[in-house]
Formats: C-alpha cells, sequence, structure tokens
C-alpha cells in the first residue's frame, strides 16, 4: 500500500515547478515506460501491479529500478490518465536535456551535433497545447528527425500530457529549449529557414533543400513577427477543399508538420 507521502510525492510531479525542483518527471503505460527503461533516461521507481512487476522482475532488477505494488485505487489516485495503466513511472530528467539558453553568451545551439544544421531540423514557435508537441516529437520520430530545438515559452517536455502523446519518441529526439530568434539569427546565410504562411510559394511545387530549418507556429497565432523576418521560404500547404466558405480556415499544428514532412522526405526520396 501506498503511504500518503508517496502519493503526494508522485502528484506534485504533474507540476512544472516540482518537476524541476525534483529533477523527476512521470511516464505512464507499458510500451512508454519499457521505452524509457531501454533508454539513456534513468527510471528510478515504478509503480505498477503485481502482476506487472512479475513480469518485468529481471528487467527491473538488471537497471536497478525500486518497484512498488500498487493497488486500482491508489493508482486512480496518482494517474493522469482517464482510464490508468498497469504502471507507472518516475523518471530522471536528464541535465543535458533541461538547457536552455537563457544566457545571452551561451552559444544557442550548443547542444546540437557539429553546432550547425546538417539535415532537416524543426523549429517549434511556442507550442503550447501538450498534446501537439507530444505528437509533433512523434511525428519528427516517424521522419527521422533528430533535432527539435522549442522556443522558451513552448510547453514543457515533461508535462505528463506531452511525454504520454510522444507515446516512446521521447527516448528518440533531441529537444532543446533556445531563444529561438538568437538561434535562427545565427543561423542565417547558413541554411534555408522554412515557415508555413498563407501568403507562400505552393510546397508541392518547389524544390526543398535536404539541410534545412522548419519552424513551425503557435496554434492560433502562427509564426511570430519575431521570427519571420529570419524565414527565407515562405510555404503554403494547398488546400483541395471545393466548399470555399465551408472549409477549415488552417490545420492543426501537428497535422500541418507531418504533412510538410512527409513532402521533405518524399522529395528526398525521389
Amino acid at each position: 500500500m501506498l503511504s500518503q507521502h508517496q502519493i503526494k510525492r508522485i502528484t506534485a510531479l504533474k507540476v512544472k515547478k516540482f518537476r524541476e525542483e525534483a529533477g523527476l518527471f512521470i511516464a505512464e503505460g507499458q510500451k512508454l515506460v519499457l521505452d524509457l527503461s531501454g533508454s539513456n533516461y534513468r527510471v528510478k521507481e515504478v509503480y505498477a501491479s503485481a502482476g506487472w512487476i512479475v513480469d518485468n522482475l529481471s528487467m527491473l532488477q538488471e537497471k536497478e529500478i525500486s518497484a512498488f505494488e500498487t493497488l486500482p485505487r491508489e493508482m486512480e489516485r496518482i494517474s493522469g490518465l482517464t482510464t490508468p495503466g498497469p504502471v507507472l513511472a518516475i523518471v530522471e530528467i536528464p541535465n543535458a536535456r533541461m538547457h536552455e539558453c537563457t544566457n545571452a553568451q551561451m552559444h544557442p545551439l550548443t547542444t546540437l551535433p557539429h553546432h550547425h544544421i546538417t539535415t532537416l531540423t524543426l523549429a517549434l514557435d511556442d507550442i503550447r497545447d501538450p498534446g501537439n508537441l507530444g505528437t509533433i516529437l512523434r511525428i519528427a520520430d516517424w521522419f527521422g528527425i533528430s533535432d527539435v530545438i522549442c522556443s522558451e515559452s513552448t510547453v514543457d517536455l515533461y508535462n505528463p500530457k506531452v511525454v504520454q502523446a510522444t507515446m516512446g519518441s521521447i527516448t528518440r529526439v533531441n529537444v532543446i529549449y533556445a531563444n529561438l530568434a538568437k538561434t535562427l539569427e545565427q543561423l542565417q546565410g547558413r541554411c534555408p529557414v522554412y515557415g508555413a504562411f498563407l501568403d507562400g510559394e505552393d510546397l508541392y511545387g518547389q524544390p526543398l533543400e535536404t539541410s534545412c530549418v522548419l519552424v513551425i507556429g503557435n496554434e492560433s497565432r502562427g509564426i511570430s513577427k519575431e521570427l519571420e523576418q529570419y524565414i527565407t521560404r515562405r510555404i503554403f500547404i494547398p488546400s483541395y477543399g471545393s466548399n470555399q466558405a465551408g472549409k477549415a480556415e488552417s490545420l492543426n499544428a501537428s497535422v500541418a508538420t507531418a504533412v510538410i514532412c512527409a513532402e521533405f522526405r518524399r522529395q528526398q526520396s525521389t
């Protein structure tokens, strides 16, 4: 049986302030927990059903993960899911992934390989919805994009809803928080910077570069005026709806990301 202290400690990690203080985050679900335990992340504790602990005992012993048998009613208290799964893990936040370039003297791309762009890289401008961020990381993983740069105002990577939405892709995509304006200013003249706009060129009617940055804007406001000046290639996803009056005004940020990334990869494979 879990103590009140354990329950309070776990539920506190749903709040960013307490995650940062403890250096820990929550992950739920069998696939996600197993992905994390097999990655460079360090899973410290699992709270799980007796059956799950028995089935994964060798892994828990090998990874030196503390396991606490948790009853269904206790899992409901600590879980953030409508229907809790059989396991919840407490995972360390790696220091490298907490890197935030708020110091003006700090190189904005310190954690990117070779400090320059060699392939398709995503830059997320003020993405606020946890589900969108998690889905975008899953999309990046699907299309083989290893680096995603987030603005400092983008939702926290270790928000439980973000972690859940990645479906394990959090273990395979390098996420960096940085001052995007300074980062893109530094990249001027070194690689194309793409951004989606209503007045952009048809995505499907132009050649797309292999080594570039693709900026994805805020869900409601799009790409900010501050970053717009650094966009060198304005692109547009054409609509094929026949009813101009009734069709959608725009695409969800994660959906737009998937459409654009698919075209980048299609062109690179032909």
